[in-house]
């Protein structure tokens, strides 16, 4: 018998003074039996950080040819193929190429990921910022995600802070581009 996707109810009071973006949040995600929890966190990272109109979750995993979070227009044209993790270097360039903007969040070693992005021969990687969270802030708050959980993201000049189950976490986003 295949296992199913497990679902999170995540209430997100979101301020990100960066981009002057406010809002209350109240996510229903799928995580998939093949994905991490720190890769469905890395998802509502990437969510919470792109918000804008037009936004939404993709299978994860289980999409396929999708990434992690996109954004499309009125039209439902793709405006930003946002990845997460370790993309696909095929991918993610038919998705940058496709959605004219594209972005990358890890909380994987985002040098060798560059160098492998790097090594694939894509065009125009240098406009795709790559976003890299701290891996033991990513697993700390990971083990405190429950299925139903409240959490206040804020971010200002580039930092990030958490309030998650009583606790307050802060971390830097690091962004790295190619050449």
């Amino acid at each position: 018998m295949a296992q199913t996707a497990t679902i999170y109810n995540l209430d997100i009071d979101l301020a990100d003074m960066d981009r002057g973006v406010y809002e209350k949040l109240d996510l229903r995600i799928a995580r998939q039996p093949s994905e991490t929890i720190e890769y469905m966190l890395m998802r509502v990272f990437a969510y919470c950080l792109e918000y804008g109109d037009g936004i939404m979750f993709t299978e994860g995993v289980a999409a396929g040819n999708e990434p992690a979070v996109m954004l499309r227009d009125l039209t439902g044209r793709i405006t930003a193929w946002i990845e997460v993790g370790m993309p696909d270097a095929d991918r993610l360039h038919r998705g940058v190429k496709l959605a004219g903007r594209g972005a990358v969040y890890t909380h994987r070693d985002a040098r060798k990921l560059i160098a492998q992005l790097s090594a694939a021969g894509i065009r125009r990687l240098a406009d795709v910022p790559v976003f890299a969270f701290d891996s033991s802030f990513v697993d700390e708050v990971a083990g405190l995600l429950e299925r139903r959980s409240q959490l206040a993201l804020s971010i200002t000049e580039r930092e990030f802070y958490l309030h998650i189950a009583g606790r307050s976490f802060t971390t830097t986003i690091v962004e790295h581009r190619a050449g």
